[in-house]
């Protein structure tokens, strides 16, 4: 397998094993869809690490498998491709990508996916895909415009030119820029604060804001309204709210 879950105390870390550079073959894309999948059921997963290992995330797509592939097999494969990188964005539960080396085309797109990016000071991100005559194909022409704007997408994807991890925070597209030997530890601490968090409320709130980022603001106000409701349904809110009356803010247990 060239990815595998790997769950403890409620997080499940997702890792990236196709030496040496992670190309996202196929077979790849296709065992990302599946874990998931797999994680969005797992009650035990209530946070997720992306990693790719020490010394890169991903270098992109399988070059060489792509190359064979002429217009109609690329028509038959692109949904596929993309309901792939879908799926992981689509994960009801917090997600953090721990970036080293080279995160390009596909690896780019997999950490756009990703609530929250820590990266290592070595890390570089880019699109390159204008390179080889082509455009980012696994939503990188659409999370990444969202996520630092357009001009700034347009700039990398009209170029296909790499940023370095320094570069990459100041355009928004990683959160947080650390040494490249604690990436890991970093992002898995990220994941595992958020773990022991309120699931459903977390769920809502993912929800909410993807929603709200792509449709119009009444229609993401009342995704909003009816979570905000719904959650007084819960047993987190009971807990939450008995705790700050009780003991005060930020100290409510939650299971």
């Amino acid at each position: 397998m060239t990815v595998h879950l790997e769950v403890a105390e409620g997080v499940g870390t997702l890792r990236l094993d196709r030496p040496p550079m992670n190309a996202l073959d196929v077979a790849t894309q296709d065992r990302l869809k599946e874990l998931a999948e797999e994680i969005t059921r797992r009650e035990d997963v209530r946070a997720v690490v992306i990693h790719g290992g020490e010394k890169v995330f991903a270098a992109g797509a399988d070059i060489k498998e792509m190359q064979v592939m002429d217009h109609a097999a690329m028509i038959a494969r692109s949904r596929a491709l993309q309901d792939s990188f879908t799926a992981v964005a689509r994960i009801p539960k917090p997600v953090v990508a721990a970036v080293t080396g080279y995160a390009l085309g596909g690896g780019c797109e997999l950490a756009l996916c990703a609530d929250f990016r820590v990266a290592g000071e070595n890390a570089k991100l880019g699109q390159p895909e204008i390179l080889l005559g082509l455009i980012p194909g696994a939503g990188g022409t659409q999370r990444l415009s969202r996520l630092i704007g357009p001009s700034k997408a347009k700039d990398l994807i009209f170029t296909g030119r790499q940023v370095r991890a320094d570069e990459a925070l100041a355009l928004g597209l990683v959160d947080r820029v650390v040494p490249a030997a604690e990436v890991y530890e970093q992002a898995h601490a990220w994941a595992a604060r958020l773990a022991k968090g309120p699931a459903i409320a977390l769920r809502a709130a993912k929800e909410a804001i993807d929603t709200g980022l792509e449709t119009d603001i009444e229609t993401g106000l009342a995704v909003e309204r009816n979570w905000f409701a719904g959650l007084f349904a819960t047993e987190d809110r009971e807990r939450g709210m008995r705790s700050f009356v009780e003991e005060g803010p930020g100290k409510a247990k939650f299971l």
